[in-house]
Protein backbone atom coordinates (compact mmCIF):
# COMPACT_ATOMS: atom_id res chain seq x y z
CA UNK A 1 0.00 0.00 0.00
CA UNK A 2 1.12 3.55 -0.69
CA UNK A 3 1.18 6.28 1.96
CA UNK A 4 -2.36 7.50 1.39
CA UNK A 5 -3.73 3.97 1.47
CA UNK A 6 -1.90 3.24 4.73
CA UNK A 7 -3.37 6.33 6.38
CA UNK A 8 -6.84 5.54 5.07
CA UNK A 9 -6.58 2.01 6.42
CA UNK A 10 -5.35 3.22 9.81
CA UNK A 11 -8.12 5.81 10.02
CA UNK A 12 -10.68 3.10 9.32
CA UNK A 13 -9.31 0.37 11.58
CA UNK A 14 -7.15 2.10 14.21
CA UNK A 15 -4.77 -0.85 13.83
CA UNK A 16 -1.60 -0.13 15.86
CA UNK A 17 0.44 -2.30 13.49
CA UNK A 18 -0.43 0.01 10.62
CA UNK A 19 0.39 3.07 12.73
CA UNK A 20 3.78 1.56 13.62
CA UNK A 21 4.44 0.83 9.96
CA UNK A 22 3.75 4.47 9.10
CA UNK A 23 5.94 5.62 12.00
CA UNK A 24 8.88 3.45 10.92
CA UNK A 25 8.76 5.00 7.46
CA UNK A 26 9.03 8.50 8.93
CA UNK A 27 11.27 8.08 11.97
CA UNK A 28 14.10 9.58 9.96
CA UNK A 29 12.30 12.93 10.15
CA UNK A 30 12.19 12.71 13.93
CA UNK A 31 15.92 11.87 13.96
CA UNK A 32 16.88 14.75 11.68
CA UNK A 33 14.86 17.31 13.63
CA UNK A 34 16.12 16.05 16.99
CA UNK A 35 19.73 16.43 15.80
CA UNK A 36 18.97 20.01 14.74
CA UNK A 37 18.38 20.97 18.38
CA UNK A 38 21.36 19.13 19.92
CA UNK A 39 23.80 21.36 21.80
CA UNK A 40 21.24 23.31 23.77
CA UNK A 41 21.60 21.48 27.07
CA UNK A 42 19.45 18.45 26.23
CA UNK A 43 20.74 15.03 25.17
CA UNK A 44 19.91 13.74 21.70
CA UNK A 45 18.09 10.69 23.10
CA UNK A 46 15.68 12.92 25.03
CA UNK A 47 15.05 15.09 21.97
CA UNK A 48 14.54 12.02 19.80
CA UNK A 49 11.97 10.71 22.27
CA UNK A 50 10.07 14.01 22.17
CA UNK A 51 10.21 14.00 18.37
CA UNK A 52 9.07 10.37 18.15
CA UNK A 53 6.09 10.98 20.42
CA UNK A 54 5.18 14.01 18.30
CA UNK A 55 5.38 11.78 15.23
CA UNK A 56 2.89 9.31 16.72
CA UNK A 57 0.52 12.10 17.73
CA UNK A 58 0.83 13.55 14.24
CA UNK A 59 -0.10 10.24 12.65
CA UNK A 60 -3.32 10.17 14.68
CA UNK A 61 -4.19 13.73 13.60
CA UNK A 62 -3.24 13.50 9.93
CA UNK A 63 -5.99 13.31 7.32
CA UNK A 64 -4.74 12.12 3.93
CA UNK A 65 -8.01 13.25 2.29
CA UNK A 66 -6.90 16.89 2.50
CA UNK A 67 -4.24 16.24 -0.14
CA UNK A 68 -1.25 17.24 2.02
CA UNK A 69 1.92 15.17 2.10
CA UNK A 70 2.54 13.70 5.55
CA UNK A 71 6.18 14.82 5.56
CA UNK A 72 5.01 18.40 4.93
CA UNK A 73 2.52 18.13 7.79
CA UNK A 74 4.72 16.38 10.35
CA UNK A 75 7.89 18.48 10.07
CA UNK A 76 6.47 21.68 11.64
CA UNK A 77 4.46 19.53 14.04
CA UNK A 78 7.56 17.82 15.44
CA UNK A 79 9.54 21.07 15.42
CA UNK A 80 6.78 22.75 17.41
CA UNK A 81 6.77 19.98 20.01
CA UNK A 82 10.54 20.24 20.47
CA UNK A 83 10.32 24.02 20.86
CA UNK A 84 7.55 23.61 23.43
CA UNK A 85 9.75 21.12 25.28
CA UNK A 86 12.57 23.67 25.49
CA UNK A 87 10.20 26.42 26.61
CA UNK A 88 8.62 24.24 29.28
CA UNK A 89 12.04 23.11 30.45
CA UNK A 90 13.34 26.67 30.69
CA UNK A 91 10.43 27.62 32.90
CA UNK A 92 11.12 24.99 35.52
CA UNK A 93 12.52 26.33 38.77
CA UNK A 94 13.76 23.72 41.23
CA UNK A 95 12.88 24.80 44.74
CA UNK A 96 13.31 23.33 48.23
CA UNK A 97 10.22 21.47 49.43
CA UNK A 98 9.39 24.09 52.08
CA UNK A 99 9.47 26.85 49.48
CA UNK A 100 7.40 24.81 47.03
CA UNK A 101 4.77 24.24 49.70
CA UNK A 102 4.75 27.93 50.63
CA UNK A 103 4.41 28.97 47.00
CA UNK A 104 1.45 26.61 46.62
CA UNK A 105 -0.13 28.15 49.72
CA UNK A 106 0.52 31.65 48.35
CA UNK A 107 -1.14 30.72 45.08
CA UNK A 108 -4.23 29.39 46.85
CA UNK A 109 -4.44 32.42 49.15
CA UNK A 110 -3.99 34.79 46.22
CA UNK A 111 -6.84 33.18 44.32
CA UNK A 112 -9.12 33.30 47.37
CA UNK A 113 -8.34 36.95 48.14
CA UNK A 114 -8.71 38.03 44.50
CA UNK A 115 -12.04 36.23 44.30
CA UNK A 116 -13.24 37.95 47.49
CA UNK A 117 -11.90 41.45 46.89
CA UNK A 118 -11.32 41.61 43.16
CA UNK A 119 -7.78 42.85 43.80
CA UNK A 120 -4.35 41.28 43.97
CA UNK A 121 -3.29 40.82 47.61
CA UNK A 122 -0.30 42.54 49.17
CA UNK A 123 2.49 40.60 50.85
CA UNK A 124 1.03 41.65 54.22
CA UNK A 125 -2.41 40.28 53.31
CA UNK A 126 -0.92 37.01 52.10
CA UNK A 127 1.17 36.66 55.25
CA UNK A 128 -1.95 37.12 57.39
CA UNK A 129 -3.98 34.65 55.34
CA UNK A 130 -1.32 31.93 55.39
CA UNK A 131 -0.04 32.52 58.90
CA UNK A 132 3.57 33.32 58.10
CA UNK A 133 5.63 36.48 58.33
CA UNK A 134 5.64 39.08 55.58
CA UNK A 135 9.38 38.54 55.30
CA UNK A 136 8.81 34.87 54.46
CA UNK A 137 6.43 35.86 51.67
CA UNK A 138 9.04 38.20 50.21
CA UNK A 139 11.85 35.67 50.62
CA UNK A 140 9.76 33.07 48.86
CA UNK A 141 9.58 35.33 45.81
CA UNK A 142 13.34 35.15 45.50
CA UNK A 143 13.82 31.62 46.81
CA UNK A 144 16.94 29.86 45.67
CA UNK A 145 18.33 32.99 44.01
CA UNK A 146 16.83 31.93 40.70
CA UNK A 147 14.80 33.94 38.23
CA UNK A 148 12.57 32.29 35.67
CA UNK A 149 12.16 34.27 32.47
CA UNK A 150 8.42 34.06 33.13
CA UNK A 151 8.59 35.59 36.62
CA UNK A 152 7.16 39.10 36.83
CA UNK A 153 9.25 42.01 37.98
CA UNK A 154 8.54 42.88 41.58
CA UNK A 155 6.95 46.14 42.64
CA UNK A 156 3.49 47.06 41.36
CA UNK A 157 0.97 45.33 39.16
CA UNK A 158 2.43 46.56 35.89
CA UNK A 159 5.45 44.27 36.04
CA UNK A 160 6.67 42.50 32.92
CA UNK A 161 8.73 39.38 32.52
CA UNK A 162 11.89 38.96 30.48
CA UNK A 163 10.00 36.42 28.37
CA UNK A 164 7.36 39.03 27.51
CA UNK A 165 9.84 41.44 25.95
CA UNK A 166 10.93 38.88 23.37
CA UNK A 167 9.27 38.96 19.94
CA UNK A 168 5.92 37.20 19.97
CA UNK A 169 6.16 35.88 16.42
CA UNK A 170 5.87 32.19 15.59
CA UNK A 171 9.62 32.00 15.10
CA UNK A 172 10.42 33.39 18.55
CA UNK A 173 12.62 30.38 19.28
CA UNK A 174 14.80 31.20 16.29
CA UNK A 175 15.01 34.83 17.43
CA UNK A 176 16.28 33.75 20.83
CA UNK A 177 18.48 31.08 19.28
CA UNK A 178 20.34 33.51 17.02
CA UNK A 179 20.16 36.25 19.67
CA UNK A 180 20.67 38.89 16.98
CA UNK A 181 17.67 41.00 17.97
CA UNK A 182 18.32 40.67 21.69
CA UNK A 183 22.02 41.36 21.29
CA UNK A 184 21.29 44.56 19.36
CA UNK A 185 18.74 45.65 21.94
CA UNK A 186 21.19 45.09 24.80
CA UNK A 187 23.63 47.47 23.13
CA UNK A 188 21.17 50.29 23.75
CA UNK A 189 21.59 49.83 27.51
CA UNK A 190 24.13 51.61 29.67
CA UNK A 191 27.02 49.72 31.23
CA UNK A 192 25.23 49.65 34.59
CA UNK A 193 22.03 48.37 33.01
CA UNK A 194 23.89 45.60 31.19
CA UNK A 195 25.55 44.62 34.46
CA UNK A 196 22.13 44.27 36.05
CA UNK A 197 20.88 42.12 33.15
CA UNK A 198 23.93 39.86 33.52
CA UNK A 199 23.26 39.41 37.23
CA UNK A 200 19.53 38.87 36.97
CA UNK A 201 19.13 36.96 33.72
CA UNK A 202 22.65 35.65 33.10
CA UNK A 203 23.74 34.49 36.54
CA UNK A 204 20.09 34.30 37.72
CA UNK A 205 20.76 36.15 40.97
CA UNK A 206 17.89 37.38 43.11
CA UNK A 207 17.20 41.10 43.39
CA UNK A 208 18.74 41.11 46.86
CA UNK A 209 21.90 39.37 45.65
CA UNK A 210 22.09 41.68 42.64
CA UNK A 211 21.80 44.72 44.92
CA UNK A 212 24.71 43.47 47.05
CA UNK A 213 26.81 42.70 43.96
CA UNK A 214 26.21 46.15 42.46
CA UNK A 215 26.33 48.09 45.73
CA UNK A 216 22.83 49.56 45.42
CA UNK A 217 19.51 49.02 47.18
CA UNK A 218 17.06 46.28 46.29
CA UNK A 219 14.49 48.97 45.50
CA UNK A 220 16.86 50.52 42.95
CA UNK A 221 17.37 47.10 41.37
CA UNK A 222 13.61 46.66 41.05
CA UNK A 223 13.16 50.11 39.50
CA UNK A 224 16.07 49.66 37.10
CA UNK A 225 14.76 46.26 36.10
CA UNK A 226 11.35 47.60 35.13
CA UNK A 227 12.98 50.44 33.20
CA UNK A 228 15.34 48.06 31.39
CA UNK A 229 12.59 45.64 30.40
CA UNK A 230 10.43 48.47 29.08
CA UNK A 231 13.38 49.80 27.06
CA UNK A 232 14.17 46.36 25.64
CA UNK A 233 10.52 45.72 24.84
CA UNK A 234 10.32 48.95 22.85
CA UNK A 235 13.63 48.31 21.07
CA UNK A 236 12.74 44.73 20.14
CA UNK A 237 9.30 45.85 19.00
CA UNK A 238 10.86 48.35 16.60
CA UNK A 239 13.35 45.78 15.27
CA UNK A 240 10.49 43.43 14.35
CA UNK A 241 8.80 45.98 12.10
CA UNK A 242 11.84 47.52 10.45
Amino acid sequence: MNESELFAKYRETGDIKIRNEIAEKHLYIAAVLAKKFVGRGVEYDDLYQVASLALLKGIDRFDERKGLQFSTFITPTITGEIKNYFRDRSRLVHLPRRVSELRAAIKRATEEIEKRTGKKPTAKELAGAIGVSEEEILRCAEAGGTVSIDNSIEGGNDGMSFHEILPAADDVFEEVETRDAVSSALKTLSETERALVRCRFGEELSQTETAKRMGISQMNVSRMERKILQKLKETLGKSMVE
